[in-house]
């Protein structure tokens, strides 16, 4: 799926009212219908069709039909809706006029300046009025009128907004979770940035948000993904044909991969061959674990190159589909071995000694297949950056945000992950597979994927070099950045397929390696459209 950036989702909606004449209060009514529609489907509890059984009140006595119709006003289903001076605030005022509509106990409230209102959200407003309803004005020395409600509406701010919360705005942020069931947010979680997920001072935590016409970056990566909750894009009446083919920045789902068939006739040599160095005394398990997970991946043939002290630890350790290979003492042969390979992997559990060093950077310089360098191959790299930058080859570097830190010397935490993974690849030649929650592809020529699986049961040592094995062997068989996409996702699915199994608590990552082949077999069969990253 592709994500637009907030200034593309401003383009095509002007060129939907001054080109097509779509008015522009219609979109706004369109909008709040899908919004209203979301709410409604949400399960909220609610009274019986016949009323409580045996009811009576308090002192005893059979409740007056008075006393009834109070205490259905009282339980039928309510919404407090949370409304900016802007735009969004107009499609939370039209949200708000529509379940007053359907029945609903709706109490609307106004954060910001009357005087700002622009002309759609007046007119909204008046709609309001003309129905019953009022735009309050909020009272934030009497919080205890806005609370309860079954669904709170977090209409405050949406896609434009580039500055912190103001003080009213953020309170009313943080009341959105006072006393309320659910919280849903309109178009972008109020303090969210849409192209960055970066969290301005503070921000709406949603359960739900439903953001219109199509996704933004922000409601995918950083902080925003946490924030947005369950994300729907409703469509609005925008045609497509108002947006850009493509945009910079895809989400990558199960929709988006494809899997080769293996060609009948194929054998070993077809699907192609892994070099993988890595190890050290002490770190054997990075080693076993990217290997293991490259043999799951498909490739026709895995060497694993260790230091000799390891060998007879990995000889071991390993599944019989590896070849364990000890490092002789000279390495010209370790760099002739690698030459012969489609594919190289550098750096889990490898160590950062004085021969190490040296030979990662002879194989990062001589050898013309890619590479990904993980780990100690990120260690050795961030004190040589102009090796990188000199490769012409496809070379994948695949940090967490620590080893990104050190490899920038960006700040951390990295507020907008999106964004400065997508500098860091166009500066040194070289694609960023920034791990983490919503992992970022980012290559060279701007363009990123976000991944859509993935959950916290992988936040354990060994995942990240489960990933480069897997990653590996996809290079090692089809070449491309577009393998690298597809090893994220799988490595996330297979994760997702490993707690369903044994729960985030207990997976651990050979859970997560023995589950590759299903996450496979997910993609088999599907149609050839890749997800592309350009």
């Amino acid at each position: 799926m592709n994500l637009y950036t907030a200034a593309q989702m401003r383009e095509a909606d002007r060129r939907a009212i001054e080109e097509l004449g779509i008015p522009s209060a219609q979109l706004m009514e369109n909008a709040a219908m899908a919004v209203v529609r979301e709410v409604r489907a949400l399960s909220i509890p609610g009274p019986g069709l016949d009323g409580p059984v045996g009811w009576v009140t308090t002192d005893g006595h059979a409740p007056t039909p008075e006393e009834q119709a109070e205490f259905w006003a009282m339980r039928r289903r309510s919404a407090i809706v949370w409304c900016g001076p802007g735009n969004n605030g107009g499609d939370g005022v039209a949200a708000a006029r529509l379940l007053m509509e359907m029945g609903w106990r709706v109490k609307c409230v106004l954060v910001g300046d009357r005087d700002k209102m622009t002309g759609d959200c007046l007119e909204m407003e008046r709609r309001l009025v003309e129905e019953g309803g009022m735009l309050e004005d909020f009272d934030p020395e009497h919080k205890e009128q806005y609370m309860p409600f079954d669904v709170a509406i977090d209409a405050l701010f949406g896609v434009g907004l580039r500055r912190d919360l103001g003080p009213d705005a953020a309170l009313a942020a943080r009341m959105t979770r006072w006393g309320t069931g659910w919280v849903v947010s309109v178009d972008v979680p109020s303090g969210i940035h849409a192209d960055t997920g970066e969290v301005m001072g503070s921000a709406v935590k949603a359960d739900l948000t439903v953001t219109f016409s199509r996704g933004k970056p922000g409601l995918y990566v950083g902080q925003g993904a946490v924030h947005s909750g369950r994300v729907v894009v409703a469509d609005i009446g925008i045609p497509d044909d108002l947006y850009p083919e493509r945009s910079q920045t895809v989400l990558a789902g199960r929709e988006d991969l494809y899997l080769a068939p293996r060609p009948v006739d194929g054998y070993k040599g077809d699907f192609g061959k892994l070099f993988i160095l890595a190890g050290s005394r002490g770190y054997t398990g990075a080693a076993a674990l990217c290997a293991r997970a490259a043999a799951r991946s498909g490739a026709g043939l895995v060497t694993l190159a260790v230091p000799e002290d390891v060998y007879p630890i990995l000889a071991v350790k390993c599944c019989d589909e590896v070849m364990v290979w000890p490092w002789p003492e000279n390495d010209g042969e370790i760099v002739e071995r690698a030459k012969g390979c489609t594919a190289a992997v550098i750096g889990p559990g490898l160590g950062q000694g004085q021969r190490t060093e040296k030979l990662v950077l002879t194989l990062l310089r001589e050898l013309t297949c890619p590479i990904i360098l993980d780990a100690d191959g990120l260690n050795i790299i961030s004190r040589h950056i102009d090796v990188l930058d000199e490769r012409e080859e496809l070379t994948v570097l695949t940090p967490h945000d620590g080893e990104f830190a050190r490899l920038s010397g960006c700040e951390l935490p990295i507020r907008d992950r999106l964004g400065t993974a997508r500098s860091f690849a166009a500066k040194h030649r070289c694609a960023v597979v920034l791990k983490g929650h919503r992992t970022i592809t980012a290559a060279e020529s701007g363009g990123c994927a976000v991944n859509s699986t993935g959950n916290p049961g992988m936040a354990k040592g060994g995942s990240g070099d489960a990933l480069a094995g897997l990653m590996g062997g996809l290079l090692a068989q089809h070449g491309g950045l577009d393998e690298a996409v597809k090893a994220v996702w799988l490595h996330s699915r297979a994760g997702d397929l490993a707690a369903e199994d044994k729960g985030e608590h207990g997976m651990t990552p050979s859970d997560l390696i023995e589950r590759i082949p299903d996450a496979l077999k997910e993609l088999a069969g599907q149609s050839d459209t890749l997800c592309e990253i350009k």
